[in-house]
């Protein structure tokens, strides 16, 4: 029981890790919001799990069963939110675009 607390615990952090990462590293809202998200879903997700393990069965295993579900369904749908105001705020996507690909255009107008 403990071992897989430890297991998720450790699952959880990881992923808080990589979220953080991909909020400093993505170049814009959308991808920022995308790795933040998931991450977030995937790490509280795994942190909430190892509680259940570290509390053994029991009523706080059910309330925590109920956190886990009510923020499982309310962090994608919140994600969806401010992604849909950053489009109907006319926030462009990035677009990487290589420069090869832009000599090759080049040329082939030419």
């Amino acid at each position: 029981m403990i071992i897989g607390g430890y297991l998720f615990l450790s699952l959880g952090v990881i992923f808080i890790v990589m979220a953080n990462i991909g909020v400093l590293v993505f170049p814009d809202v959308y991808t920022r919001l995308q790795a933040s998200s998931t991450c977030s879903t995937t790490a509280v997700f795994s942190i909430l799990i190892a509680c259940m393990f570290f509390s053994g069965w029991g009523p706080m295993t059910g309330k925590l069963l109920v956190i886990t579900v009510f923020f499982f369904m309310t962090n994608p749908i919140s994600a969806h939110i401010i992604a849909r105001f950053a489009w109907d705020s006319e926030m462009i996507p990035w677009r990487h675009t290589h420069p090869q690909k832009e000599d090759d255009e080049e040329e082939e107008n030419d």
